[in-house]
């Protein structure tokens, strides 16, 4: 994703615009909707994946009912009937093409009451000039595909009594596909100046993009989905001992020890791997120099601990049971362990990774931010530390990795009277904040002059 678009949405009553990149911060107020926006950032990251029915209680958004995530205009103006969001992104295709840019592509989505929750109501995908939608009202689904010169819709609509088709949830992957099967069987193309024309050298260009975009699968996915990480602003409490036991991701890292034992016990390779990136962030940032899973027992079936070691610049330090040595390793390694798996995500959604951290290691956090944001993964991290970002400011500045000013982008949540404003903003060359409006920082500007008794 490169831009996310809101309108009607809990705090956001006016169309709002947000640039994403590789590295996006979320910076603002409490209760300023970042943590609203990050949800609405997930919700389209599975619906781009091709779900169709879609919660915002889920962990770690619970959003509420219809009623809290519409906009309330407050006094007569009521709350909005319906509530949009969208997003746009660029994508290579992984097949040879003339013309080696980048496509285009964009999704909207639409949502209205349905019993005390949001419900989809529509779907609308364009890519290059291409367009598929998908429209669902009560159990019957409509879709179509077009572009600028054509338009093509089905003569019958999907419903749950039409056991020929499927049911929905529906795919826009599906849609496309069936289109491909219409198109093959001679059904043709509905112009829209009317009637069934043969097409036209342009319509069969913009006919074949779309049948190499869909017979690939690279822009629509299919419904297996696309991979993200979000994280919760709290993490689980750690514990002295451990049962081996199954486990499954959640969003406040109560899987990790588990996980990291399972490597530890099972895949040499991968927990050396892990070890030496855990290690390196933690000599990095102060928190730890060694860290190892201790078994209590001669089998992999038996408790086992967690346990890290600081060492000084004569000797090592004893290891300490992760539990003895306070809440900053315990709050930060959920994260770190989901940054450095080599299967994990390429998209994150981080809230406060800085919680319970000295400001060395939020510093530390910036650069490995960084780092990661220049290889290919891509960072949303809602923040209130200003070492995190001045971290980043500097090491954009100081070239310290490939990332440049334009891979950063700054989201600004400004408060008004009852709606929030967005501001998308970045760095220049040197690390200094472009377009900032004046209550940008206001705060610690306020402070700094008190400070200096000016």
């Amino acid at each position: 994703m490169d831009e996310v678009r809101l309108e009607n949405f809990r705090c956001f009553r006016e169309p709002q615009t947000a640039r994403l990149a590789p590295l996006t911060l979320l910076v603002g107020e409490n209760s300023t909707g970042k943590t609203s926006f990050l949800a609405m950032v997930r919700a389209l990251n599975a619906l781009f994946a091709g779900r169709w029915e879609y919660s915002f209680k889920d962990a770690p958004y619970d959003l509420g009912s219809f009623d809290e995530v519409a906009h309330h205009r407050g006094g007569r103006g009521g709350r909005a009937t319906e509530f949009t969001a969208g997003f746009s992104g660029r994508q290579r295709l992984r097949a040879k093409r003339p013309d080696p840019s980048p496509l285009r592509y964009k999704m909207d989505v639409g949502f209205a009451r349905h019993g005390s929750g949001p419900i989809l109501r529509y779907r609308h995908w364009e890519i290059e000039e291409v367009w598929i939608e998908e429209r669902i009202d009560q159990n019957r689904v409509e879709c179509g595909v077009g572009t600028n010169v054509w338009t093509w819709r089905p003569d019958f609509a999907l419903t749950e009594d039409n056991d020929e088709q499927p049911r929905p949830p529906l795919t826009s992957y599906w849609t496309m596909n069936h289109f491909l099967r219409a198109m093959s069987s001679g059904d043709g193309i509905s112009s829209q100046l009317g009637g069934t024309a043969k097409p036209s050298p342009m319509e069969l260009d913009q006919l074949e993009l779309l049948t190499r975009i869909v017979r690939l699968g690279q822009i629509v996915p299919k419904p297996s989905g696309s991979r993200l990480f979000a994280a919760a602003p709290v993490r689980s409490k750690p514990h002295r001992t451990y049962d081996p036991s199954p486990y499954a991701f959640d969003s406040e890292g109560s899987y990790v020890p588990m996980y990291l034992a399972d490597i530890f016990f099972r895949q040499e390779r991968r927990w050396e791997s892990m070890k030496t990136s855990l290690e390196k962030f933690g000599k990095d940032s102060g928190l730890f120099d060694e860290i190892t899973i201790k078994p209590l027992g001669r089998r992999e079936s038996e408790p086992f601990q967690v346990q890290i070691r600081k060492a000084s610049a004569t000797a090592k330090g004893p290891r300490r049971n992760f539990i003895d040595v306070g809440y900053g390793v315990s709050q930060a390694l959920p994260i770190l362990t989901e940054l450095f798996r080599k299967d994990s995500a390429r998209t994150f959604l981080l809230q406060q990774p800085e919680v319970h951290l000295h400001p060395s290691a939020q510093a530390a956090l910036g650069t490995l931010f960084c780092q990661l944001a220049s290889q290919g993964r891509q960072l949303l991290v809602e923040t209130h530390s200003d070492h995190l970002i001045d971290r980043i400011r500097m090491d954009i500045r100081d070239r310290t990795t490939k990332l440049k000013p334009k891979d950063v982008s700054i989201l600004y949540f400004e408060r008004g009277n009852i709606d929030v404003n967005i501001h998308s903003l970045q760095f220049d060359q040197e690390g200094n904040i472009l377009g900032a409006p004046s209550s940008y920082r206001q705060f610690f500007m306020a402070e700094t002059r008190r400070s200096l008794n000016l």
